[in-house]
């Protein structure tokens, strides 16, 4: 494949919300897009010219989609990998069957980090009764035991305390294939968002500093307040991941910080991710378009970031008392309003998200409580 030019068609596999800044980046940009997902109506094709509903291991309707696009790409990790092997015969896949297939199946990433000597907590595997008091004694506790697949914003998930919870957390989940990781008790989460084109070059937006609550992304703040000398071996990290893998597009690698200092691997994810919303708004060229410009043979664009800024998950836990109370949020300086148009709040799913942008990241922090504290704190 050569440059894909304006006017060409994006193919994307999954629908939801990156889907849908991707496809109405594509828009702006003068491509058109075709959508494959489950949901009929769903965020992405309701911006998209073609829709595909069906499930992503119909490789007949895969197929359909490749036809009709000139690139694929994928807005999850869950895409079957021998999907998107198959799809690579008709139309350029990107990421690569091999690097879904090594990232959605979190033993294959962590044998690839270790492999890759990358610095990550103490983990083993789990698949009977003899691995699973092998891996807790790798793994100590407090640790955390995560299945091998499908595990996302908490789900797949359980923590285990001490011995008496080895066995109980198995049983939670199903007793499926899992690893158990040590517990990391850190200081920041931070997630390094970069693209990587074709012939290998790589660009980083700025390094962004995470809070979660219950597992979810709650806030974003960037600048990340780290170190420049981190920053800056957290940006080779990344940089080296994306290499091993041969990745094109956008990928996005959570780290914590730990309380010595140092960092350690924590997730991979091989497309646009949450963390990296603030782009779309902050900074000259958002993750979005930066993975279309990788993944059409573009020339990467500008990272800058324009102005400080704090980005705010909602949830669907939000809606309980009703629509929240937009006028009295816009009203407030610096805030940018994106909702992903899903029609049924649930709690704990992504709605939507605030952009706040000021001088100081500081005054965009403490705006960001303040709103989440009236979203909260509504009778429901």
């Amino acid at each position: 494949m050569t440059t894909l030019s304006p006017g060409g068609t994006i193919g994307i596999l999954g629908g939801g919300q990156l889907a849908r800044m991707l496809a109405l980046e594509a828009r702006r940009m003068g491509y058109r897009v075709a959508v494959l997902d489950p949901q009929p109506r769903g965020p992405a094709a309701q911006v998209a010219d073609i829709e595909i509903v069906a499930d992503f291991n119909d490789l007949r309707a895969a197929s359909e989609l490749a036809e009709k696009s000139d690139v694929i790409t994928v807005d999850t990790d869950h895409i079957p990998a021998h999907v998107l092997e198959d799809l690579s015969g008709i139309r350029p896949v990107r990421p690569s069957a091999r690097v879904v297939a090594t990232i959605q199946d979190r033993l294959k990433q962590r044998e690839f980090l270790e492999q890759l000597g990358a610095p990550q907590a103490p983990w083993a595997a789990v698949s009977d009764l003899e691995s699973l008091n092998q891996a807790a004694k790798v793994a100590g506790f407090p640790s955390v035991m995560k299945t091998r697949r499908s595990g996302y914003d908490g789900k797949g998930q359980a923590r285990i305390a001490n011995p008496l919870d080895l066995l109980n957390s198995w049983d939670s989940l199903a007793r499926q294939p899992a690893i158990i990781e040590s517990f990391v008790d850190f200081q920041q989460e931070i997630s390094v968002l970069l693209a990587r084109d074709v012939a290998g070059n790589v660009r980083f937006h700025p390094i962004a500093e995470n809070l979660h609550c219950d597992h979810i992304l709650h806030t974003t703040r960037v600048p990340a307040r780290i170190a420049p000398e981190l920053a800056e071996n957290a940006r080779t990290l990344g940089a080296h991941i994306a290499s091993a893998l041969g990745h094109v597009g956008m990928m996005a690698i959570e780290f914590f910080v730990t309380r010595d200092g140092n960092l350690l691997v924590n997730e991979i994810a091989p497309r646009t991710h949450n963390s990296g919303h603030y782009t779309f708004g902050a900074c000259v060229t958002s993750q979005f378009e930066q993975h279309l410009r990788a993944i059409c043979e573009l020339p990467l664009g500008d990272t800058t970031l324009m102005r400080p800024v704090v980005m705010l998950n909602l949830l669907g836990d939000l809606w309980a008392g009703g629509e929240p109370p937009w006028n009295s949020i816009l009203e407030k300086p610096g805030v940018h309003l994106h909702l992903y148009g899903k029609q049924h709040p649930r709690p704990k799913r992504k709605m939507g998200h605030i952009l706040i942008l000021d001088d100081s990241a500081d005054r965009a922090a403490a705006l960001a409580d303040t709103i989440s504290g009236q979203l909260v704190s509504r009778p429901s």
